[in-house]
């Protein structure tokens, strides 16, 4: 119980760690202050407990799959999110003070989203183990392990973006944010085939022999690109078509404020 708690949660706090980070090491690269963060966290916590302690009504939701639908649902939020998050902030030509005002806005938004997801996945999680006394303090501690790990991941890739060169930090924050993207959209498609939204397909393949899903790597995996040993092809229609997507948006912003930069240096 102890290693299967420390890898469920390192799973489930891995990603907002990963998030928070980026964006962290974003809002010191446009000089925005660190404030949004704090009421962001407050609030996804709020969202979290509420949402855990409503899971059984939202569960009877859409003839009983509210839950899937709901987390698919908010999978989908934190994409356009951070569709919206890249386009915004990669456009320095543009940055005034109402622009950065709404960029910060977004990112605490997509904070608070990501923690009342994935926190009351952990609070769910707690609850069912919280009678059972035998298991509690092993699941609780590999719980406190598993958010260690994930918290001490964020710390050292934020102090990483903040110490390198600032281009390269800027174009690595937005190519990590790009793969965590693409994997929520895909997790979510993969919800919307368990409620029965979506068609159940065979898999395209299964890769459960080198690298399994319940594995450590197997989670830091599923917690960074939204790795699926056994994806179905809508899976991986969903996730490369995100995946695409954010990637033209990235190069063709980029372009731009190259494009515009140089302008602005002839004349």
């Amino acid at each position: 119980m102890l290693l299967n708690s420390v890898i469920i949660i390192l799973r489930e706090v891995l990603e907002v760690a990963l998030l928070i980070s980026v964006l962290l090491a974003f809002s010191k690269q446009l000089n925005l202050s660190y404030r949004w963060v704090v009421w962001s966290v407050g609030l996804g916590f709020s969202g979290a407990f509420a949402y855990a302690a409503i899971i059984t009504t939202v569960s009877e939701w859409f003839e009983g799959v509210g839950q899937e639908v709901t987390n698919a649902l908010l999978q989908f939020g934190i994409y356009i999110l951070l569709l919206v998050f890249i386009a915004m902030a990669l456009q320095q030509f543009k940055r005034t003070e109402v622009r950065l005002r709404f960029i910060t806005l977004i990112m605490a938004v997509i904070v608070s989203l990501a923690i009342t997801r994935e926190g009351s996945e952990i609070l769910i999680y707690l609850n069912n183990f919280i009678q059972v006394t035998d298991h509690f303090p092993a699941v609780l501690s590999g719980s406190v392990i598993g958010a260690g790990i994930g918290c001490s991941v964020g710390i050292i890739v934020y102090y990483l973006f903040c110490n390198v060169i600032p281009r390269w930090s800027v174009n690595a924050g937005i190519i990590l944010l790009i793969l965590i993207a693409a994997g929520m959209i895909s997790q979510a498609s993969l919800l919307l085939i368990q409620a029965d939204w979506l068609p159940s397909q065979l898999p395209l393949w299964n890769s459960s022999e080198f690298i399994s899903e319940e594995s450590v790597v197997g989670q830091l995996l599923y917690a960074v690109i939204g790795y699926e040993a056994t994806p179905t092809p809508i899976q991986a229609g969903f996730y490369l078509g995100g995946l695409i997507l954010l990637t033209i948006l990235f190069w063709i912003i980029n372009r731009t404020s190259t494009s515009s930069s140089k302008t602005d240096q002839l004349s």
